[in-house]
């Protein structure tokens, strides 16, 4: 018999339906009429024939025509939402995010997995977690490790032995006994309580990473959860159940508790979920509708859920990976600029670097080499102004190598520090098999995340300073040579005018998101939890320097591409000419004045695709094997080749470098 999930102004119902050839229409006024029923005073409405709807479904957002068959419309266990009119919106409506109907519509079921032990997740492995490309899978190892620590978790309960967080209260009440009738209940009120966060729910990849971090965690064995709870929460994961976690709330010691407590409300039926197929429900229809069943913690599992830093250490994976590659990106689109601004390749030199030889500048200078060397690839722009006067660059121009390349230094340090924190058990108290015994300790506190995530912002927020000012550089007329704000007509247009305004506006903003928020510690917990990292606020403002670095370097790439425009006929170097072509594959030339906005945001996407650095890599690298011996020591920082091994097009071999 087939059953649909109805969301009715905050009340979610269970509608079974003996007949598929029932309409839309029928199922809203049934719907109606049980949640009229739930209410003393009928929820004012007077009768179900007095109630004018619509039917939306949850998934997608897409509304439903209320004379169509049910069996045509919707499939079994479907999640829809009545709209009664007059409501703007059903009160506790979720909306998954803007972007949430492209997230039905990309969503496909994984077919690979990735083995989980605890010990070897990447950074790489984590965001493609996030992304839904995989489903996890515990390593045999992994699952004997889980074993046997839960087997030091049933003695302690068995011997009636007091430790904390198991026969204990928590923080301040950690010498409160609790009898052992009540430990579960301990557990769920622990997720209860303990799910106090606010602010708007982490967006569906974010929550899968989130997930997918804290069963790495587990998966190490010393957290003490039993083998079949973490199999029924890997099955809940590759389902793409997902809980509702307000990204607010953690104080980043004793561990991401608030946000972590939210991802462990659903898993056992509270709270709201989201999953491809519901959209945002109440946890115990969203796990029914995939055939699963609430989580029943048993002692100690609460805790083990919700004690670690996977919030500050899942969003700084993100952060390091977004970071990597708008860095190496920020070389091309800084290339470009310096074309177009007749600029000199003489400080990018070998031997300049060579007698400072920091890792990251090396490989900045490098990559400009192998975009701009006139004898490798022959660029008419540079051959015009071959024997202009010019002795040197700004410095905007002239320490790209320098700038940018300690930019990529400060990324290649954190991604370490993030790497082991993946891999790392972050409980408490940790559960040590081979030893018998449980040990109270602070591996939860965030400081490293925190410390490393303050870094990172400070560091990244660099490329768009310095972006900022090229921006200013090609729209300056007595700095360019080109028309003023890079349009014809000026004053008729005003072309790329607000758009550096804008550039400059989020490099403003960009400086006080980088205030180090781990500086800071405020005492919580009665005193208990004194000394706190802060490191989700670290975490999340890392996020959003990042994203408006990747929004500067867009403005720059577009300023760039429409200063060749004034350039031409005369060509730039053939990877530069094919970033050209990338742009404009997306973007149009400016000739007059146009809404600008879209233009910015699809210069972003291309960005955040990698697609720029896609097209210029193999140049990049064929350049590399032509230029630097065989024995060569590997490559300068830690963003080398292995994103060209999955992404990277071939060069055609008919195509002259």
């Amino acid at each position: 018999m087939p059953r649909y999930t109805v969301h009715v102004r905050g009340e979610w119902l269970a509608v079974p339906c003996q007949d598929a050839k029932l309409t839309v229409g029928w199922l809203g006024r049934e719907a109606i009429r049980r949640y009229m029923k739930n209410k003393p005073d009928n929820g004012g409405f007077a009768s179900v024939d007095d109630v004018r709807f619509l039917m939306r479904q949850c998934k997608g957002l897409g509304l439903l025509d209320n004379e169509d068959l049910l069996e045509v419309a919707l499939e079994d266990n479907e999640f829809v939402e009545v709209v009664i009119e007059g409501d703007a919106m059903s009160p506790d409506f979720i909306p998954s995010q803007p972007e949430g109907v492209y997230l039905y519509s990309k969503y496909r079921e994984p077919e690979k997995y990735i083995d989980l032990d605890g010990n070897s997740l990447t950074t790489e492995d984590l965001v493609n977690l996030g992304k839904g490309l995989y489903k996890i899978k515990l390593t045999p190892v992994a699952e004997k490790k889980v074993q046997q620590s839960r087997e030091v978790i049933d003695k302690i309960i068995e011997e009636k032995t007091v430790v904390y967080g198991i026969t204990t209260g928590f923080g301040k009440f950690a010498n409160t006994i609790i009898p052992i009738r009540k430990l579960q209940e301990l557990q769920v009120n622990l997720v209860r309580s303990h799910s106090a966060g606010v602010g708007k729910p982490f967006s569906p990849e974010r929550c899968r990473m989130l997930l997918a971090l804290r069963i790495n965690v587990l998966a190490k064995g010393y957290s003490g959860i039993s083998l079949e709870t973490l199999r029924q929460v890997i099955e809940i994961f590759n389902a793409s159940c997902l809980s509702y976690v307000p990204e607010k709330g953690t104080v980043g010691a004793s561990g991401d508790l608030a946000p972590l407590a939210h991802l462990a409300l659903g898993l056992i039926g509270e709270g709201k979920m989201w999953s491809p197929k519901s959209g945002w429900a109440d946890a115990k229809y969203v796990l029914q509708a995939h055939g699963l069943k609430p989580v029943v913690l048993k002692p100690k599992e609460g805790l083990a859920l919700i004690n670690g830093t996977q919030m500050i250490t899942s969003l700084g994976c993100e952060a390091v990976e977004r970071a990597s590659a708008i860095a190496r990106q920020a070389d091309i689109v800084a290339a470009l600029t310096l074309e177009v601004l007749k600029g000199t390749t003489k400080a990018f030199d070998t031997d300049i670097h060579a007698v400072r030889p920091h890792r990251g500048q090396i490989e900045v200078a490098f990559r400009f080499r192998s975009l701009l060397d006139s004898d490798h690839h022959p660029s008419e722009i540079a051959e015009s102004h071959r024997f202009c006067d010019r002795v040197q660059d700004a410095y905007t121009l002239r320490c790209c190598p320098q700038v940018h390349g300690v930019v990529n230094d400060t990324i290649a340090f954190v991604k370490g520090i993030i790497t082991t924190e993946l891999n790392s058990a972050t409980d408490n108290p940790m559960v040590f098999a081979s030893r018998g015994e449980t040990i109270s300790g602070g591996n939860f506190h965030g400081e490293y995340p925190a410390k490393a995530l303050d870094y990172l912002a400070i560091g990244v927020h660099e490329l768009s300073a310095i972006s900022e000012r090229r921006i200013e550089r090609l729209c300056n007329p007595s700095l360019s040579e080109l028309p003023a704000f890079l349009v014809a007509e000026g004053g008729l247009n005003s072309g790329f005018m607000i758009a550096h305004c804008t550039a400059a506006a989020l490099v403003s903003e960009s400086k006080a998101l980088c205030h180090p928020s781990s500086v800071d510690s405020l005492s919580t917990s009665a005193a208990t939890e004194d000394h706190v990292s802060m490191g989700g606020w670290a975490a999340r403002k890392a996020l959003r320097v990042i994203e408006n670095v990747e929004h500067v370097l867009a403005i720059e790439l577009l300023a760039a591409c429409q200063g060749i425009e004034f350039l031409r006929p005369l060509k730039t170097t053939t990877p530069l000419e094919k970033v050209y072509d990338l742009v404009r594959s997306v973007v149009r030339p400016w000739i007059k004045d146009r809404f600008m906005a879209p233009d910015i945001e699809a210069a972003h996407r291309l960005l955040l695709e990698q697609k720029v650095w896609d097209v210029a890599a193999p140049y990049i690298e064929k350049y590399r094997m032509e230029h630097i011996p065989e024995s060569r020591p590997e490559s300068p920082t830690a963003f080398s080749l292995q994103h060209l091994h999955q992404k990277v097009t071939k060069i055609p071999e008919t195509e002259e470098l």
